[in-house]
Order: C-alpha cells, then structure tokens, then sequence
C-alpha cells in the first residue's frame, strides 16, 4: 500500500514528519545564500521537515529559506542547542546562558521552531536532570510555548535522569541510528518507547556511506533495492522508518533531494525484508560517527565487518 506523507505522533499529540533532510551538509557549502538556495531547493522538492542545529550555522539560512519560499507553517523545523553556549559547566546550569542561547535560536529561525533538542550530553556536563528542568521552564514561562523539546545522543542512563525529574517527557531523542547499530541502541530505543520518546535517526546511510566495505549488508540492500527497483539508500531510508522511527538524511544534490522527498510515495519494505535487514544488522556493530554514543556505554562484542554472505 501506498502511504504518503507518514509521520510519528510524538507525546504532545504533534505529528512529525518521518523523513527529514539534515541541512548540515549545506553548512559545507560555506553558509550564507549556498546554504539558503540548498534549503530551498530541498522544499521545492517537496521536503516537509528541516533538521538544523546552532552547530550547523545554519539556522539563519533555514529560515530565510522557509520564508522566501512561503513554507512557514508548512515545513517542520527542528533545531538543536549547543553545549559551546555556555549552558552548562562543571558548576551547574547556566539560566541566563542557556535563555540566551534559546532566544539566539529563535531570533536567528526567525520563528519559532517545531522542536528543539539539547544536541549532546556534554551540554549537561553532569547536570543533565537540573537542565531538563531549565529547558522545561522555558516552555512553560511562554518562550518555548508551544515549541517541542527533547534531547540528542543521549544514553539510557542520561534518559533515565531526565524521566526521573520531567514534567515534560522529551518528545525524542535523536542519535545516529541504522542497521549496524540495532545491538547497541536496543535497550535504549526499548527505554524511549516505555516512556513514549520518538527515536530519531541521523546518520542512517552509514552502512553504505561510511562503513569501508558495506559489509553483510550490502547485498542485502542491493537485492530489495532491485525487487523495488529503487536504490539501497533509499532502501535503509524506508527501514528506519518501517521500524516507527524518523529518519534525517542530507544532501545538497538535486537528484538526492527529489529521491528523499519521493520516499513518501514509495510502498513500505515488506515484513519479511524488514526481518532480514534485522537479522543482517546485528551480526556487526560499526558507528559512523565515533564521537558520541561511545563515553559509558559499552558496544556489544560484535565485528566492525563480515564478508557478504557466501563469500570468503
């Protein structure tokens, strides 16, 4: 069957599209009016959810981008806080900073965004609960007011410090997330779903990207790619969302972007191919991006690689 424009209900009732383009990619383009046409060109492709960042730099470009091209209210933003504001230290939260560093975002946006996420742990430096708590109070106080917030490469012990304290439940949390991760972020992705947290992914192209060889699955990939005569991007694309997550992917490219905002219109994997994909992804653990997720959250004892089925 066909399903087009899916979503994830989060737990304030919002729908969030499932597939978004990460624009941190046009932030390689050096910002300014590249970054601006790239977002552009990603809704006039039909991009329904824009994933930015204050890292990014390229939160200003998104929102000229969604103004110029008469989407406000029509594309979903995401933005992300970053912890180089000042937010948090070995001290405590830092209220004013972390007011500060939100009113940047919103000012820079233009608008207020769908959703803001805190981007790493080392923006809580060991006060992860009190600074839920502050972002909270920024929702309630009206400056967040009706504004999504949740969390970024957090750790099931750092979910569990911020459920312990929440008034409002992090709608989710977004961590690099695809087939060669399924091991590692079972338990935590169990978590989420026990308090209603929405897994988010980025990065889930990395078995084909990233990973040196595209290991056991890449055959895999190009075989239901063919049944379906698409591509194996696309393929993992419909796997992360099959699985009841979102999936952040990016790209600068016209091509790329007409393939990601068609992925709508695309039937989903059947169950059988979801299994297999499963059943491939935990025979490795590999991670594409080696700098979070890692620090007091052990990997499973599996191989970075295996030789595709039935080859030596």
């Amino acid at each position: 069957m066909t399903i087009a424009h899916r979503t994830v209900k989060l737990l304030d009732g919002k729908l969030i599209p499932a597939l978004g383009w990460g624009n941190a990619s046009s932030g390689l383009l050096g910002g300014g009016q590249k970054s601006i046409d790239a977002a552009k060109l990603a809704i006039a492709s039909g991009i329904t959810h824009i994933d930015t960042a204050q890292l990014y730099r390229t939160e200003t470009e998104t929102g000229v981008a969604v103004r110029e091209s008469g989407a406000e209210g029509k594309v979903w933003v995401t933005t992300k806080l970053s912890e180089k504001e000042g937010i948090a230290d070995a001290n405590g939260v830092n209220r004013d900073a972390l007011r500060k560093s939100v009113e940047g975002s919103l000012q820079r946006l233009g608008a207020k965004p769908d959703l803001l996420l805190i981007h790493n742990i080392e923006a809580a430096a060991g006060h992860i609960a009190p600074l839920w708590t502050a972002l909270e109070d920024l929702v309630f106080d009206g400056t967040l007011a009706g504004v999504s917030i949740g969390v970024s490469n957090y750790r099931p012990q750092d979910i569990e410090a911020v459920v312990a304290v929440a008034r409002i439940i992090p709608a989710v949390n977004q961590f690099e997330f695809h087939p060669y991760l399924l091991a590692h972020t079972e338990g935590l992705i169990a978590l989420q779903k026990k308090h209603g947290i929405a897994t988010e992914a980025y990065g889930p192209l990395t078995p084909l990207l990233r990973h040196p060889t595209g290991g056991p699955l890449k055959p895999v990939l190009e075989r239901i790619a063919k049944t379906h005569n698409i591509d194996p991007a696309t393929v993992l694309l419909l796997w992360v969302i099959a699985k009841g997550h979102v999936a952040i992917s990016g790209s600068a490219k016209a091509d790329n972007l007409k393939k990601l905002a068609a992925i709508d219109q695309l039937p989903d994997l059947t169950a059988e191919e979801v299994a297999e994909i499963d059943a491939v992804g935990r025979k490795i653990h590999f991670r594409g991006y080696k700098v979070h997720h890692v620090k007091d959250f052990p990997a499973p004892d599996l191989p970075e690689d295996l030789p595709a089925e039935g080859k030596l």
